[in-house]
């Protein structure tokens, strides 16, 4: 019985890091072709930086967390959820800081709309999950 409890909740978690991945995808698309419409060349490519800050540092979560198994216990599994989440913001600040070092965005207001916008769609996705029925 565990064992198939375990399974479909790792099956609910790929889903949800699937939804969340169109979701960003999307958003990030529209973010870009906005500064594309708006500021040309260079609103895009500040867009796109912001949407590699955001992603990348996402992308390291889920890897470390291990979102995607279910092998480890509850007390280990709270331990990586806690080291990952500082990696993740380590990741962050180290790639703030290259950006602005490296390749200053031309234009910040697409560079921080981009980031903002691809991090919030989070708070989205669960509206794309569908609803747990009630013999769950």
């Amino acid at each position: 019985m565990k064992k198939k409890w375990q399974r479909r909740e790792v099956t609910r978690r790929q889903t949800y890091l699937r939804r969340l991945s169109i979701a960003q995808a999307g958003i990030a698309l529209a973010v870009v072709g906005l500064a594309l419409g708006l500021a040309q060349r260079d609103g895009a490519i500040s867009a796109f930086l912001g949407i590699v800050v955001a992603l990348l540092p996402h992308a390291f979560f889920v890897q470390r967390s291990g979102a995607l198994t279910s092998r480890t216990s509850p007390s280990r599994s709270a331990a990586r959820l806690f080291r990952a989440e500082m990696g993740k913001f380590g990741l962050t600040v180290v790639l703030f800081v290259a950006v602005f070092l490296l390749v200053p965005p031309s234009n910040p207001a697409f560079f921080f709309s981009a980031y903002v916008a691809v991090v919030l769609t989070h708070w989205l996705t669960p509206w794309l999950m569908p609803k747990r029925r009630s013999t769950d």
